[in-house]
């Protein structure tokens, strides 16, 4: 029974299992690099810039960035050198299988199921408060309880009935009162649940319309990237990136907290800050099973995603 928790799938299994799969090899490699760069871009790189360069490194924060991609080029050539290995789907999973044994596979395969299931819910929450706030902006308002779970929408009214907030609360949604059925409060981000169901359908449809449909999210978002790198570079002061490296010191928040901030150690500071911004690459390994040639595809994918990424991050932290 110990052993088999550390026996290990041979390569050779995984290859006759791949010849043997329906998934359909349709993915190019920049397919492949279009799907790592929707990955990874996302709204950090817009909230992260500014407080990483607020609170950590000032100007510097463009270095901030080039330490934190050196960092990921490190993961993401490991990455790339087992799909090239192991050529097959299941990313993390398969790799681990393949050279660890079934009991850490185990483990890594549910973090994987964890770690997308829980980003997706949240992404599509982060979605659902973005279109409220468009919607809002045409006099356009549902129930709370139809824009949050019934714990959220009682932690918002409890919150603002302690800080004396009502008035400015009700002006985001129509009605601030959350249903009970048989005594139990009712409460559905409808927004988020149905990006969810509809990217969920787009999936189903197959890997040709999912891989479409990414190919144009990522278009609009590399153009809305480039767009505020364009318009910002005309607005450059070069003032204000003098002195590059701000004096090492210390940063007072509003609310009165404060921590070291600046100089060479706030660089390294703003590195592990604006990291989350780049994570995503690994999931061009999972599509391994619809890639043309994965063991060339898969690794120019990673790679190439992760530095184009690299670079517009850079230049936006010099712009913004």
């Amino acid at each position: 029974m110990g052993s088999q928790l550390w026996q290990r799938k041979p390569v050779s299994h995984f290859e006759a299992e791949m010849r043997e799969s329906k998934l359909k090899r349709v993915l190019g490699k920049w397919g492949l690099t279009s799907l790592g760069v929707g990955a990874i871009i996302g709204a950090g790189i817009f909230v992260m810039t500014g407080v990483g360069a607020k609170e950590y490194a000032g100007p510097a924060l463009a270095l901030s960035f080039v330490i934190a991609g050196i960092g990921c080029t490190f993961a993401a050539l490991c990455y790339a050198e087992f799909a090239a290995f192991i050529p097959v789907e299941g990313s993390a999973y398969a790799y681990s299988y393949a050279t660890m044994g079934e009991l850490l596979a185990w483990i890594i395969g549910w973090d994987l199921i964890l770690e997308y299931g829980m980003a997706a819910s949240a992404v599509a929450v982060g979605w659902s408060g973005y279109l409220s706030k468009f919607l809002n902006l045409f006099n356009i308002k549902f129930p709370i309880w139809l824009m949050n779970d019934s714990f959220t929408a009682r932690e918002m009214i409890a919150s603002a009935t302690q800080k004396g907030t009502m008035d400015n609360l009700a002006t985001h949604f129509s009605s601030l009162s959350v249903p009970t059925i048989f005594g139990l409060h009712v409460g559905i981000n409808l927004p988020a649940f149905f990006i969810v169901w509809i990217l969920t359908a787009i999936l189903i449809r197959g890997i040709k319309q999912a891989a479409s449909t990414n190919n144009l999210l990522v278009a609009i978002k590399v153009v809305v990237v480039l767009f505020i790198i364009i318009l910002g570079a005309q607005y450059i002061n070069t003032d204000h990136w003098t002195p590059f490296i701000p004096e090492r010191g210390t940063y007072i928040d509003a609310l009165g907290g404060s921590h070291n901030a600046y100089g060479l150690l706030g660089i390294v500071a703003g590195a592990a800050y604006i990291f989350f911004a780049y994570i995503g690459f690994d999931t061009v390994s999972t599509h391994a099973g619809e890639a043309k040639n994965p063991q060339k595809d898969v690794p120019f994918g990673i790679i190439t995603s992760l530095i184009l990424c690299t670079v517009l991050y850079i230049l936006v932290a010099l712009v913004i």
